[in-house]
């Protein structure tokens, strides 16, 4: 198969839930957006429980994504499967991370007010 065979494949996989990606798209914008104009860097701000919380996020998508996926973990035979669902956690965490730490920033300058 072509790539351009698979991206059409992925784009009317993806059709039906572009609204979706842009809803939360735009909250994750908005959210880093507001906090960066509150004081917010990525590299001054420490919260050990938005980490803590991110990773258990991406840990719970081995549970989740085959689910989703009408499949189990017991199908998670090949390298290759095994490589798509850690992929799929590691994109989990990267998104709850962005989405946790920026809001516990916003949480904790508020409550110091």
């Amino acid at each position: 198969m072509t790539i351009g065979g698979i991206l059409t494949i992925l784009m009317y996989t993806l059709a039906p839930f572009i609204w979706l990606l842009m809803i939360g798209l735009t909250i994750i914008i908005g959210l880093l957006l507001l906090a960066y104009l509150r004081g917010y860097q990525i590299t001054h701000h420490h919260s050990h429980l938005a980490s803590l919380l991110a990773v258990l996020i991406g840990l719970t998508a081995f549970l989740w994504v085959p689910w989703l996926t009408h499949s189990t973990l017991g199908y998670v035979a090949t390298v290759v499967d095994w490589i798509a669902l850690i992929g799929a956690a590691i994109a989990t965490f990267m998104i709850a991370f962005i989405t946790l730490h920026p809001l516990s920033y916003l949480i904790r300058l508020q409550n110091e007010k």
